[in-house]
């Protein structure tokens, strides 16, 4: 009785490559077996005709008749010797790590709030102007607003926003306590100040910090109508 038509897979050698499937790994095995070079290197053509088929979204790349070799090598475990057009893959390339991706580690205490808010509050912190200073302060912290209730998914007090900006400003960007941020509708719906403050537009900049300016809740208006 031939046992060996029994196995089951589990019991044979591990898939290399599983897209190709174990049939295509067996009639790589048996292309080593040709010891005529010129035919072993024809078979392996066909082969690769054949993998081409079986794989086809292999077919997106430019490159893919040199991927298709590179797989033929690798299932081969890199002892295939036939006329290639591409050099063979070396196993250590194959096996080895990628390089570690370096990502930015920025120390902010409040995380919560963004690297660009906090960048926001540095540049408007520097602004000699008070009404300006003013204006970029509540338009900042209805949009610190905005990133404290995305990020927690709740509501948040008014009087906490003010506090978190005079203390990531370093008391550079001082609200009145009674100072009203807008509502909680409008806050999730309207960004009154975008994150990627750089990316827009210079004329839609003034407009939003003028609509600001005449905002009763901001203290820079309530200061200008007085004078």
């Amino acid at each position: 009785m031939d046992k060996q038509g029994l196995l089951y897979n589990t019991e044979r050698g591990q898939i290399i490559i599983s897209e190709y499937g174990r049939n295509m790994q067996e009639m790589i095995r048996h292309l080593m077996e040709i010891e005529d070079r010129q035919k072993r290197t024809e078979a392996a053509q066909f082969i690769i005709q054949v993998m081409a088929q079986m794989n086809p979204q292999v077919k997106q790349s430019d490159d893919y008749i040199h991927k298709l070799w590179d797989h033929l090598y690798i299932i081969s475990d890199y002892q295939l010797d036939v006329d290639s057009p591409f050099p063979a893959p070396q196993p250590m390339n194959e096996a080895s790590k990628p390089q570690r991706v370096g990502y930015q580690n920025h120390d902010i205490k409040y995380g919560h709030y963004g690297y660009y808010m906090a960048k926001m509050i540095e540049i408007a912190s520097e602004r000699e102007d008070e009404d300006m200073r003013q204006a970029l302060a509540y338009s900042i912290a209805n949009q610190m607003k905005r990133n404290f209730m995305e990020w927690s998914g709740n509501m948040v007090n008014d009087q906490q926003i003010i506090d978190d900006l005079k203390a990531m400003s370093n008391g550079r960007l001082v609200l009145p306590d009674e100072t009203k941020l807008n509502g909680t509708t409008d806050v999730l719906t309207k960004p009154v100040l975008s994150q990627k403050q750089g990316s827009k537009k210079k004329k839609k900049k003034q407009s939003n910090l003028k609509a600001d300016m005449n905002n009763p809740n901001n203290p820079a208006y309530k200061k200008r109508k007085l004078q």
